[in-house]
């Protein structure tokens, strides 16, 4: 769940790509991901930690080799065998592969919160120690300027581009740690997860935390407001996640460990502000007979054979009585099912008033599913502009191809979405437009049977007047057709002459 590739300023990021994409020879893109990655961090924790220290040497008045001046600031300690100064000083040598490893393991070792997260496999006899020096060289060369601030941004933004370039070569692989940016940001954007607690269940690598944390930023917020909590059952996207945040100085609990959110809830008590979350669609075996009266299924219980509903009912679980919004991806199977009780659920969620948006998103936004999805906004604590209420946004025809197979939506796109809904829940400026957007009550929508696909509210957008009154344009259409046909035949007529000259009449 990291940023993806972004339509403008990726001339850096790119340029790294293609070099350490280069380098990468014969090896799997899933086992070389957790090589390069893994180097991303090793340099930030060094150069992080170098910033202090030469803060330290000029002003002379702290240790400089204090482990407590740094981890009083948030910053990881790292021994000197474990400095990037270190590793660069090897990367021509055979050793590199035992270096990086040691190192790796002395940071761990002194860092309680990196215990069994980072890669500490560099010296295996596959990986090619020439490639991997050539590696440690092109990391080194980063250009990022004096500032531990420009640090963390550039090497965050140089390891979020390489997620989503990672997720893009892993193909289905990839959509376990990551969700395309324009996805992430449509979200935050809708929801405004400015100061309170911030919880994604299924969280992948980090990125609903990362797009939250930017846009508090963004906003002149302090980050100190924010709480993130996260779970995640994958062992090494768990980890993916651990050191995505670290680089971008985020504290977070996510869990003592990668856990099942169904089965082995790390926050059991938390009432979150806002949820961020794209959790795996349709799962069909999640261990329902194992949780079959669960307090949380308080809409119903949900079918054995798809989490959709159960991943809805946990997250409303999880949200603060008073205020709480989540957002979150469904594939749109969710919003008309009537399978298996999924129907009488929805029928309950609405009823009960905690649907608050849905937006039916472009296809190909994905790299790892065609699957057309939407947005779910649910919220505990509606207002009196949105009580009873539903809005439905029709989006599928926003976005734009940023190579053969993947779709983004563009900045105007992400306002466009997240404005309409701010605009209508505020009470201000906000009226429907046919093929876009509609504002639905309860009423209407039991009329459509507790269906919840967009396009049965906006209906089609209204084409524009060309002046041309009905009676002409249908004569000079009419014509026009007439026209073509005769072509047609003429044309038919003639290939029939052709086949019959080479003994290939048609019948």
């Amino acid at each position: 769940m990291a940023r993806g590739k972004s339509t403008t300023n990726v001339g850096f990021e790119e340029k790294l790509w293609l070099a350490a994409d280069k380098l990468r020879s014969n090896m799997d893109a899933a086992e070389y991901k957790h090589v390069v990655l893994g180097l991303i961090f090793l340099k930030y924790v060094s150069d992080s930690f170098e910033e202090k220290y030469q803060e330290l040497l000029e002003e002379g008045f702290g240790d400089e080799e204090d482990r407590d001046e740094y981890v009083s600031e948030n910053i990881f300690w790292v021994p000197k065998q474990a400095r990037w100064s270190e590793i660069k000083s090897h990367a021509t040598s055979t050793d590199i592969g035992n270096v990086i490893d040691n190192a790796m393991e002395t940071i761990e070792k002194e860092n309680d919160s990196l215990k069994g997260v980072l890669t500490k496999n560099y010296s295996r006899p596959e990986l090619d120690k020439t490639r991997l020096g050539e590696l440690v060289t092109l990391f080194t060369n980063i250009e990022v300027g004096s500032s531990a601030a420009q640090e963390k941004d550039v090497l965050g933004r140089v390891y979020e581009y390489f997620l989503s370039k990672f997720a893009s070569a892993e193909g289905k692989l990839g959509g376990e740690f990551y969700t395309p940016s324009c996805i992430v940001r449509t979200l935050v954007e809708m929801i405004e997860p400015f100061e309170g607690q911030i919880f994604d269940p299924a969280c992948g690598s980090g990125g609903m935390f990362c797009q939250s944390a930017r846009f508090v930023k963004e906003h002149q917020g302090n980050l100190f407001d924010i709480s993130i909590f996260g779970q995640e059952s994958n062992p090494t996207t768990w980890k993916l996640a651990k050191m995505n945040l670290a680089i971008r100085g985020l504290e977070a609990n996510l869990g003592k460990h990668n856990a099942d959110s169904f089965h082995d809830d790390q926050h059991k008590s938390l009432k979150a502000n806002f949820i961020l979350a794209n959790p795996p669609f349709n799962v069909s075996d999640y261990g329902l007979e194992r949780i079959q009266e669960d307090v949380r299924w308080r809409y119903g219980t949900p079918p054995a054979g798809n989490a959709n509903y159960a991943w809805l009912q946990h997250m409303l679980h999880h949200l603060n009585p008073v205020n709480g919004v989540a957002g979150t991806v469904l594939a749109n199977g969710s919003l008309s099912s009537n399978t298996s009780n999924e129907g009488n659920i929805r029928t309950n969620m609405i009823k009960g008033d905690v649907v608050e948006c849905i937006v039916s998103m472009p296809g190909q936004l994905f790299y790892s599913t065609g699957i057309p999805v939407s947005l779910w906004i649910m919220r505990k604590g509606k207002n009196e502009n949105t009580d009873g209420k539903v809005l439905f946004i029709d989006a599928r025809e926003l976005g734009h191809m940023i190579d053969r197979k993947v779709r983004e939506l563009s900045e105007e796109d992400i306002k466009k979405i997240a404005s309409t809904y701010q605009n209508w829940r505020q009470g201000k400026e906000y009226e429907d437009i046919k093929g876009f957007c509609k504002a639905a009550t309860i009423d209407e929508i039991a009329e459509q049977d507790y269906i919840l696909t967009p396009g049965r509210y906006v209906g089609i957008a209204e084409q524009e007047d060309d002046g041309e009154p009905f009676e002409e344009k249908m004569t000079r259409l009419t014509s026009e057709l007439s026209d073509l046909f005769k072509d047609s035949h003429k044309l038919e007529e003639e290939i029939r002459q052709k086949l019959a000259t080479i003994g290939y009449p048609l019948g």
